[in-house]
């Protein structure tokens, strides 16, 4: 970069030299407007107008309300036949302002069903895989042929048997795919409550085969076939019929459960009573009331030691639990739950739980100390009994601090099936165990994945006891309100866990991870309904808590960030937030306009990509003629080197014309070239001089005493995306200055602008996003001047590969029989086969039936929500 002198005209600076090129600052006005658009207000097109129910402010309105379900229900687990049997009471409170005639239930489980609107709308692509719609090849794997057959061979869904008033009476019902509508004998005004009864069955889903957030997971006893699914861990979810949600922004949600769009549940209190194999460990949302009946002394002793432990204590061990196996009992016994103010249900029951627990101590008057649990059987161990209970207690002192103290007296962690978590209220069933053949010499190990995923599934999972069990946000509709925001103090969870925790696929800094997705083709916006999204892990989970990351990190700061996300968590503790309530309150508290922010990383698939496109250096021109002159000659020099015809032929020793005749050909031009000053230059500057007022004279002696440099950096959008600038700059010497250039540098034209430097060093390189914090998706573009990309490269030997048909013939045959007849080994192929005894199809290769292997979501081996096998 070649510095130049820049020229004052009466009190504005103007470039004197090398200026922008014509076509060059042409390209500056393709902009014009796209910056209005990048900033214009969210209310303008985007959120709805606020009201009665949901401020302006991002709060609850004056008028807001929501409805209420409370439950008594009676449950019965047939480990044989793998069948729930229930009966439950519904009180339903109606606080709307309006008058309801009917009321709608959730019947989830009937997706499985034959005909289910989720089973019928499977495409090739989601049908027992997590590829997305349109990507399918014509390919099966086992896996999905498997789960094809499981449903096929059971008759899933709920089987309702009765629904009827307080007394006995029989009420119409339309059962609608997943949902079902109870007509009322009467209109349910507001403020009155209803009683209603059903009594059903249903078909435990074997997870491990259909896949689904809850079911069983079977342990062989033996090799036997009879004993491939005696030990089973029932994990039971979606399990009894629930009051769908009647809100003010959607009135009744009736939309289908398909499988990927969660719950939009109400909250009540809930008394629950399990009947199960007396041999078994039962856990679950709430307080077990009758521990006296299902509990040991010893088991009741040790709870209470855990409570005062700051370290888990077993309450059912290891051995116990083996020698629980081995016994088995026809006998059965009822556990007894209690919870309040919930917005669900879910239990897991098991002969082979090891159990773990310990007191979390906060400073909350009503709930001081909350009870960490564990349940997990022996395949889960070494890592179960060392991380399990602690992740538990690290996320509630992460997540306190971000929103308010852990709601509940129970946060569970049970090991349900090999990878992914869900979330209920008090409980979560998590993955992540030791695989059974990595145990050379019969000790067991584990890989790194499986320990991160482990701590990671388990933050994430207790961390949605926050999100959205009690901010009860609405999943179906928005993922992202609990996923994303969910994911974010995950991170912060893991990162606070220990440093370099590998969280996102072995990477530590989610931005650097968040950019492949980014910048891919197959993309929706965040705001998308959820059974619509593609890419749903990355879309729904990381690209939001990215967003989070840089809003916290680099857009507001800590300071200003933290106390809105904990007033968002404060206002809607307990209620039901929509994302115009998240997105006001994050502006409302921080002070800081951020619909720019939101409208370009939530409602559009544009990434951020900024890159520094040039750089231009001046000092301030005295304009007198007599010293400028040595800076004219030196900038055009280096503009124009001399040609190289011209110093060759100087080189040879050839004399021009000039030298060679002298005095005949010289002239005033001869000794005076275009630089050297003439009396009219110096009275044209003396004018310049005397015409400038006070005040314009003082800033330019005061520049020419100074002598700053001027410096040009032109910036570009590439992306699309409208970012602050995170700058920095080195000067001559070596000094380094880092600043950031807020987002509203792009608020007249979000695709170029070009930022002036006053500096007293020179600037000799410039760069963008040093430290990686704004997902910038190609960092080779960051730098002024452009810095080379290193890495290592390695050395490789060339294969060539090739069928060789006849030596494949002569290959022995192996297996037991060694292919006694031709029909067991098939036909004899001649080794030297003649035109027409070639077989048919003479390809190298041909696709597996196993195709590629199906990712697991966002997080896969590093932790992070379950994904089902069907979606």
């Amino acid at each position: 970069m070649q510095g130049c002198r820049l020229g004052v005209v009466v009190s504005a600076l103007a470039l004197a030299g090398t200026g922008v090129p014509d076509g060059a600052a042409a390209q500056s006005f393709t902009g014009i407007g796209s910056g209005a658009r990048a900033f214009q207000q969210l209310d303008a097109d985007k959120l709805p107008t606020p009201n009665v129910y949901r401020a302006a402010t991002g709060e609850p309105g004056p008028r807001y309300w929501q409805q209420r379900a409370d439950y008594v229900i009676d449950v019965a687990i047939d480990e044989d036949k793998k069948r729930l049997t229930g009966a439950e009471t519904i009180l339903y409170t109606n606080n709307s302002p309006h008058t309801l005639r009917y009321l709608w239930v959730q019947l989830d489980q009937n997706r499985f069903a034959d005909g289910s609107l989720a089973r019928m709308s499977e495409t090739a692509a989601t049908s027992g895989s997590r590829r997305e719609a349109g990507s399918a090849q014509d390919r099966l794997s086992y896996g999905a042929l498997a789960r094809q057959m499981a449903l096929a061979d059971v008759d899933h869904g709920f089987k309702i048997e009765a629904v009827q008033d307080r007394n006995g009476k029989n009420l119409p019902y339309t059962v609608v795919d997943t949902m079902m509508r109870v007509d009322l004998p009467s209109p349910l005004a507001p403020g009155q409550t209803f009683e209603l009864d059903i009594d059903w069955h249903q078909q435990i889903i074997d997870e491990s085969v259909v896949g689904g957030r809850g079911g069983y997971k079977c342990f062989p006893v033996d090799a036997r076939p009879e004993n491939q699914d005696k030990d089973c861990i029932f994990f039971l979810a979606q399990w009894f019929p629930r009051m769908a949600a009647f809100t003010d922004y959607e009135g009744w949600h009736n939309k289908a459960f398909l499988g990927r769009g969660e719950f939009t549940l109400e909250f009540g209190d809930y008394v629950v009573s399990i009947t199960a194999p007396a041999d078994h460990i039962v856990t679950a949302t709430g307080e077990l009331t009758n521990p006296g009946e299902v509990l040991t002394p010893q088991q009741r002793q040790r709870l209470a030691r855990a409570k005062e432990s700051d370290r888990p204590v077993m309450i059912v061990t290891p051995e116990e639990a083996k020698e629980n196996e081995q016994e088995g009992t026809s006998e059965r016994q009822t556990w007894r739950f209690e919870a309040e103010n919930v917005r669900d249900f879910a239990f897991a029951s098991s002969r082979k739980f090891i159990w773990d627990a310990m007191g979390y101590r906060q400073d909350d008057d009503e709930n001081p100390v909350v009870m960490a649990m564990s349940f997990y059987p022996n395949e889960a161990e070494p890592i179960w009994s060392q991380y399990s209970t602690e992740a538990v207690v690290h996320t509630m002192d992460v997540y306190n601090r971000f929103s308010f103290n852990y709601p509940y007296p129970y946060a569970i962690s049970v090991n349900a099936w090999e990878r992914g978590g869900m979330e209920y209220p008090m409980i979560t069933f998590n993955g992540y165990r030791p695989n059974a053949e990595d145990a050379p010499n019969g000790e067991v190990t584990y890989t790194r994945g499986i320990k991160y995923g482990l701590i990671g599934v388990i933050i994430h999972e207790i961390g949605h006891i926050y999100f959205p069990m009690t901010v009860n946000s609405d999943e179906r509709q928005w993922t992202w309100m609990d996923e994303g925001l969910n994911t974010f103090l995950e991170y912060v969870a893991e990162i606070e866990w220990e440093e370099n925790y590998p969280a996102f696929r072995g990477k530590t800094n989610i931005l650097d991870y968040i950019t492949s997705y980014m910048t891919s083709a197959n993309q929706v916006p965040i705001m998308t309904q959820s059974d619509s999204i593609l890419q749903f892990g990355p879309n729904a989970y990381s690209k939001p808590a990215a967003g989070l990351t840089i809003l916290r990190e680099t857009v507001l700061g800590r300071e200003l960030f933290d106390p809105a996300f904990r007033e968002y968590a404060r206002r809607w503790k307990f209620k039901r937030p929509t994302p115009a309530d998240f997105f006001r309150t994050m502006e409302e508290v921080s002070g800081v306009d951020l619909d720019w922010f939101f409208r370009g990383w939530w409602y559009t698939t544009d990434h951020v990509d900024l890159a520094v496109t040039g750089m231009r250096q001046y000092t301030i021109s005295s304009q007198d003629p007599d010293q400028e002159a040595s800076y004219q000659r030196r900038e055009a020099s280096q503009r124009e080197p001399e040609p190289l015809i011209q110093r060759r032929n100087r080189e040879e020793g050839r004399e021009t014309r000039l030298e060679r005749r002298g005095e005949a050909l010289e002239d005033f031009y001869t000794e005076n070239d275009q630089f050297v000053p003439t009396n009219k230059q110096r009275n044209d500057y003396q004018r310049f001089l005397d015409e400038l007022s006070d005040a314009d004279r003082a800033i330019f002696e005061r520049a020419q005493e100074r002598q700053p440099y001027v410096t040009f950096v032109d910036f570009e959008n590439v992306g699309g995306l409208v970012m602050p600038i995170p700058l920095t700059l080195t000067y001559e010497g070596g000094d380094v200055e880092t600043m950031m250039i807020p987002a509203e540098i792009w608020r007249r034209d979000a695709e170029r602008v070009t930022k002036m430097f006053l500096t007293e060093t020179p600037i000799i390189s410039v760069e963008i996003d040093v430290d990686h914090e704004i997902a910038d998706a190609d960092p080779t573009n960051n730098a002024f001047p452009q810095k080379p990309v290193t890495s290592r490269l390695e050395l490789y030997l060339s294969q060539r590969s090739s069928t060789n048909q006849m030596a494949d013939a002569l290959v022995e045959l192996e297996g037991d029989d060694k292919g006694e007849t031709a029909g067991e080994q098939g036909p004899d192929v001649p080794l030297s086969a003649g035109a027409g005894d070639a077989p048919p199809n003479d390809a190298e290769a041909e696709p597996t039936a196993e195709g590629p292997s199906e990712s697991e979501g966002d997080k896969a081996e590093e932790g992070g929500q379950r994904e089902e096998a069907d979606e």
